[in-house]
């Protein structure tokens, strides 16, 4: 696999007084063009940090970060906005959209700092807002929105310029457990069409059941590296893990209801034991 991104050695030191905290030491990682990365980690773990230094939004204390060749920890400010406008795009946990503005002009906005003219932009963005299935809502402001849909406008606004690196921090967490899955596999389909790379940093070991590598971050180290579906072009076919969430879900529900009896509980463990062997996507 071609390899997109490379970090050597990446450390990240913050001072607060006298008291040196290490978020990050000793970082050593690659990313591959067209792979789905998801790295996991509780809160505290230093994942978030790692992602705005792969991002170019924070400096490291030491160590470099690598895209396409071009070594972004050694570009100054205006070098790495020239860089993300060209190479990166974002999906936020909070949407970050501007609330004066509708839906189709938050999906343009990428592509006017691109320069593109502005019937081609309208076109552009009212065909990923299709793509996101809220094209009905194109003329819509932020706060006419659910949730959800807010997602979509933020995820159909990181494809709009065709960046070839995506980074997604958090793009669940305001979201319940169905438009979780929804806006998943929205974003990974989209990834997967046109071959982007898509970093997921998330604390819910649930996402990474879309990865094709999951990487464990723990006290600032990588704790691990799981291999999944790497090297795989294919649309995913979510239905079987969507299965599979289903049952979670129902016996999380009901494992405190002391009436509940035990055949069905034993049923429910069996049926996903089945599933779970039949998708070679094993959770972890």
């Amino acid at each position: 696999m071609e390899k997109i991104m490379e970090i050597q050695n990446l450390r990240k030191i913050y001072r607060v007084g006298d008291e040196k905290i290490v978020a990050l030491n000793k970082i050593d990682l690659e990313i591959y063009k067209g792979e789905i990365c998801c790295l996991l980690g509780t809160s505290g773990s230093g994942k978030s940090t790692l992602l705005n230094m792969m991002a170019g939004l924070e400096k490291p204390s030491r160590g470099t970060v690598k895209i396409k060749n071009k070594t972004i920890t050694k570009f100054n400010e205006d070098q790495m906005a020239y860089f993300r406008q060209k190479h990166i795009g974002f999906i936020f946990q909070s949407y970050n959209l501007i609330q004066s503005m509708t839906a189709l002009e938050n999906v343009s906005l990428p592509l006017i700092f691109r320069g593109v003219p502005h019937k081609l932009r309208k076109k552009r963005a009212l065909k990923l807002l299709k793509d996101v299935g809220i094209s009905k809502y194109a003329k819509h402001r932020p706060n006419q929105m659910s949730g959800g849909q807010q997602q979509r406008i933020g995820i159909a606004r990181a494809f709009a310029a065709n960046p070839e690196i995506i980074f997604a921090d958090e793009p669940t967490g305001n979201l319940d457990f169905r438009t979780t899955k929804e806006v998943m596999k929205l974003m990974v389909n989209i990834a997967r069409e046109k071959n982007q790379t898509l970093i997921i940093v998330t604390h819910d070991r649930s996402i990474a059941d879309y990865a094709d590598r999951v990487v464990y971050i723990f006290d600032g180290n990588v704790k691990d590296i799981e291999v999944r579906n790497r090297n795989t072009n294919k649309l995913v076919d979510l239905k079987e893990q969507e299965d599979i969430a289903d049952i979670k879900e129902t016996n999380l529900e009901f494992s405190d209801d002391k009436d509940i009896k035990e055949d069905e509980l034993k049923k429910n463990k069996e049926n996903e034991e089945k599933l779970e062997d039949d998708d070679e996507n094993k959770e972890i």
